[in-house]
């Protein structure tokens, strides 16, 4: 299935049918072994997971994310770009996050690696799809090294101030992010509460370690649930919460 171009097409398509959708990240500072990212990308694949989702914080070269691009061509689902840097730029794939980060005190992760990008990303054909990253609570090595200001877990108002910036600046997509291996994860009720305020597709990932704490999430409003470190450590457990929410069916998408 050709999805370059389509990318956003296909996941409306599947919100519209209500469905929350999961997606696997994949970090290519942590694969070590290009076989058993393939194995592993299978298991995902058949166990149902949405799209295949690239990208890091250290470490990339730009020949290893394409080895890692090229491994992942055989699965007809969407491979996008998580980008932490103009490094994670690829042709090879299919769609790119096209990402601000809202609260970073640092100007270049806000507009300043964009502008750099730009003509890269249209040259390489790349869909782009606008996202607002906003850091939550705990952050991770996101947080560090984009100079954010995380937004407490408890202050909804906060969050939905920043998302509703988000979508009055044009960007259809909010990726509220606790951080990777985060000890919490976005709490519910400021998911409910951003999902209520706004009309965007609402991306939600960090410390989701369990099939109900994402069924949660996405019954709370999340559109879009991202796991990572639980595929690096418990391939089972990312299937269980793959299946979890799979099979919900919630009028919470954007149509």
């Amino acid at each position: 299935m050709k999805l370059k171009g389509k990318v956003e097409a296909y996941l409306k398509s599947l919100m519209s049918e209500g469905r929350v959708l999961h997606f696997s990240l994949f970090d290519p500072e942590k694969i070590h072994d290009l076989n058993k990212l393939y194995q592993t990308a299978k298991f995902l694949y058949d166990g149902g997971t949405s799209a295949f989702l690239i990208g890091g914080t250290l470490g990339i070269s730009q020949r290893f994310l394409d080895s890692v691009l090229e491994i992942l061509e055989d699965f007809d689902i969407p491979k996008i770009l998580f980008p932490s840097n103009i490094n994670l730029i690829s042709d090879k794939a299919d769609a790119i996050l096209y990402m601000s980060m809202l609260n970073s005190d640092e100007l270049y992760y806000v507009i300043g690696a964009q502008v750099i990008a730009a003509p890269l990303v249209k040259l390489s054909g790349l869909e782009a799809l606008p996202t607002a990253y906003i850091i939550i609570g705990h952050g991770g090595t996101a947080a560090h090294v984009g100079r954010a200001r995380p937004i407490p877990y408890e202050n909804a108002s906060l969050a939905i101030a920043y998302a509703l910036a988000a979508e009055l600046l044009g960007m259809r997509y909010v990726y509220l992010e606790a951080g990777s291996g985060a000890p919490e994860p976005v709490r519910p009720e400021m998911v409910k509460a951003v999902k209520e305020a706004t009309n965007v597709t609402l991306i939600v990932g960090g410390g989701i370690r369990s099939a109900e704490k994402a069924v949660e999430l996405a019954k709370a409003g999340a559109n879009i649930i991202i796991t990572g470190n639980i595929i690096e450590k418990d391939e089972i457990k990312a299937i269980q919460i793959i299946k979890a929410i799979s099979g919900l069916r919630i009028r919470n998408a954007v149509e």
